[in-house]
């Protein structure tokens, strides 16, 4: 394959059901990049190195899904302030001189998808959950923030973990037991950062005039609490709104075109979820 013929892919483990093979086609077919291919590789965090030494010159960048966001980062040249506050690299571009950077579009991606919603600042947010897309949100929230966050967690070490990232990131957290997880709906803006079924418990205690959530889930959807907070008329931001953000950065970077077509991209997912 020739170097005019660019190549991209997602890696991680489990890793049939991504979407980004068909956000980043979309983009590639919009552009008119007809020469560049994304294609899906399963790769746990034992392959990756080999993964990331074999890569050639016609290779513009991957995207990383779990188990690699952290196992990736020294098989790099350099790695941006950003994906360093959560050590977590869900991007990574190969420059012209061969390099490879390391960036997490995850962060920026949140604040995106929270903008184009009108959703510029707040003076408070809940998280539901501690894992690490709970950090990726506290990172977003130490943007747009501008006072406490609680984060809501099952056990004493994940809020340990939690106020040491608040620590990091320079947010200030409180953390609270999830058994009274009912209390972050009254929160200005909540974000769901849960597996799938978790937070159906949680639907009964939708208040009468909710805010914003933000559910990090896509498939299924809608969850149970988004369904509720929308027939209550509260405001939703999906997961697949985070993922086609968070992949108009991926595309931008990769192919130095900007900006990203966002629009196609989502109508892409959206076709491919409904298919489901």
């Amino acid at each position: 394959m020739s170097v005019n013929n660019r190549r991209a892919a997602v890696l991680g483990s489990p890793i049939a059901h991504s979407l980004s093979p068909v956000l980043h086609r979309a983009a590639y077919a919009e552009l008119g990049l007809d020469d560049w291919s994304y294609d899906r590789f399963e790769v746990d965090e034992e392959a990756l190195p080999g993964f990331v030494e074999q890569l050639g010159p016609e290779w513009a960048g991957l995207s990383l899904t779990m188990p690699l966001k952290r196992a990736v980062i020294p098989l790099l040249d350099s790695v941006s302030d950003t994906a360093a506050s959560v050590e977590a690299v869900n991007t990574v571009v190969r420059t012209g001189d061969g390099r490879l950077t390391g960036d997490n579009t995850d962060i920026p991606g949140m604040v995106a998808a929270l903008r184009e919603r009108g959703i510029e600042q707040v003076e408070s947010a809940a998280i539901l959950g501690a894992g690490a897309t709970a950090s990726s949100a506290l990172a977003a929230l130490a943007r747009i923030c501008t006072g406490e966050v609680v984060a809501y967690v099952r056990s004493e070490a994940r809020a340990a973990e939690m106020r040491q990232w608040g620590e990091r990131l320079d947010v200030e957290v409180r953390t609270a037991d999830w058994a009274d997880a009912a209390r972050a709906l009254h929160a200005p803006l909540v974000i769901a950062t849960t597996p799938a079924g978790t937070t159906d418990a949680l639907s009964h205690a939708v208040p009468e005039r909710p805010t914003t959530l933000f559910d990090v889930l896509y498939d299924p959807w809608p969850t149970t609490l988004a369904a509720r907070w929308s027939a209550y008329g509260g405001a939703v931001v999906s997961g697949l709104d985070l993922l086609v953000h968070q992949a108009v950065l991926q595309v931008e970077q990769m192919t130095g075109r900007t900006p990203g077509p966002l629009d196609v991209m989502r109508k892409a997912g959206e076709r491919a979820l409904a298919g489901r």
